[in-house]
């Protein structure tokens, strides 16, 4: 049986988060206390590098930054009380390839990753930074903002939100937002006026109401 092609990260990113909803449940985005920690930032697409820190330990998302591949969005369950990363380990990180972090915990050193511009969700700053003294199994199913990521699942992340794509669906999810997205290029601002404006006439007569 022929394998099929996947998109490329290229055709990922020319799609927003917005348009992946057409395919995805609310459940496969991820909370939105975890953001955007620094903008403008850019769109980010890649596949997940799943990593869980114990409680008030970071060693394991610090190993992963000389584990996970160029390309990969490394994505992390960890400790709410302590800063998960810094700004050195950001740079390193980018050094080597990787796309993003998006981590359901802290960060400190938002200056310097600011400066080296690169990209981490997360839901805020701490000084304090975690230990070194639990290891856990990488790309591991982990929950990051109410959602369960499998390592290798794909990340499409911007300004609107953080959406998580099974592996297994990304063909079909993407076929979905690309459809969508060039469907809503084709329409001018009147013609989508018309067009939404007669499906919320319709829905509220369904509904029996009237002014």
């Amino acid at each position: 049986m022929p394998k099929t092609n996947l998109p490329t990260v290229s055709e990922l990113l020319a799609v927003s988060s917005c348009e992946y909803a057409e395919g995805l449940s609310r459940q496969q985005f991820i909370d939105p206390v975890i953001r955007q920690l620094w903008s403008p930032m850019p769109r980010i697409a890649g596949p997940a590098f799943t990593v869980k820190c114990g409680v008030g330990d970071h060693l394991s998302l610090h190993a992963a930054i000389y584990r996970a591949k160029p390309g990969d969005v490394i994505v992390v369950q960890a400790d709410p009380d302590f800063a998960s990363a810094g700004g050195n380990v950001c740079a390193v990180a980018q050094k080597r390839g990787i796309v993003a972090m998006v981590i359901d915990g802290l960060v400190r050193d938002l200056g310097e990753i600011r400066d080296c511009k690169f990209p981490v969700y997360a839901r805020g700053m701490m000084p304090k930074p975690a230990g070194k003294k639990q290891i856990y199994p990488f790309n591991q199913a982990i929950q990051c903002g109410g959602v369960t990521v499998h390592g290798g699942d794909y990340i499409i992340a911007d300004e609107d939100g953080i959406a998580v794509i099974p592996k297994d669906r990304l063909n079909e999810v993407y076929a979905l937002a690309k459809t969508r997205t060039e469907k809503d290029a084709e329409m001018n601002l009147i013609e989508w006026e018309a067009q939404h404006s007669k499906k919320i006439e319709s829905k509220l007569k369904e509904l029996g109401f009237s002014d």
